[in-house]
């Protein structure tokens, strides 16, 4: 794997961890999706960045990864570059 590849992909983690979190969405879709999970597991887990955005980096960790090893690594190393990004573009 590139650093050009994990770097994209840890843009791509931040992008729907932050929409799916952070954002209405376009027609609001993403807003009616999470009020409809209230507060449900699910719910809650639309609430946390960081705990979403574990879920959302598992798909390109698999993805990229050429053996389970490589896959174990990148899953948390995706999902930590993503909450570096987020971290930095808080506003304070």
């Amino acid at each position: 794997m590139s650093a050009l590849s994990f770097a994209v992909a840890v843009l791509a983690v931040w992008r729907v961890t932050h929409l799916f979190q952070a954002e209405d969405g376009p027609f609001d879709l993403i807003f009616r999706f999470r009020r409809k999970l209230g507060d449900s597991q699910a719910g809650h887990l639309l609430d946390c960045f960081y705990c979403l955005s574990l879920w959302v980096a598992l798909p390109p960790a698999i993805w990229l990864a050429s053996s389970v090893v490589e896959g174990i690594l990148y899953w948390p190393a995706l999902s930590g570059g993503a909450i570096l990004l987020q971290r930095f573009s808080e506003r304070k």
